[in-house]
């Protein structure tokens, strides 16, 4: 289970939107995620990740985006559940092929 967010989804999405708008206007770049994090309560790291998190999916920045790194998250899932799987048929297996090669009374 994922931990609790500090910041509502909301506050997320108008911070990363107004520092990703700042930031490309030559101007108001510079300190532009500290301002804006300090005007919106925000710790400015957390706003710098959103910012770099929001780029990468936008396809401005290289990185893993939100969609791969999801799909990349359920299929390691997948692999675990298989592989657990996969155990406990070859426990299953053993354990029969024990019972066959007992003689018979």
């Amino acid at each position: 289970m994922a931990a609790p967010r500090k910041y509502p989804d909301e506050l997320r999405e108008r911070a990363t939107r107004l520092a990703v708008e700042a930031r490309r206007d030559p101007v108001s770049a510079g300190g532009a995620i500290k301002r804006i994090a300090d005007q919106l309560g925000v710790h400015p790291e957390a706003l710098r990740t959103w910012v770099k998190q929001a780029e990468t999916d936008e396809g401005t920045r290289p990185g893993t985006t939100s969609a791969e790194g999801a799909r990349v998250a359920e299929l390691e899932r997948e692999v675990r559940e298989l592989r657990r799987a996969n155990q406990i048929l070859k426990s299953a297996a053993s354990f029969f092929a024990a019972e066959l090669d007992r003689p018979s009374r």
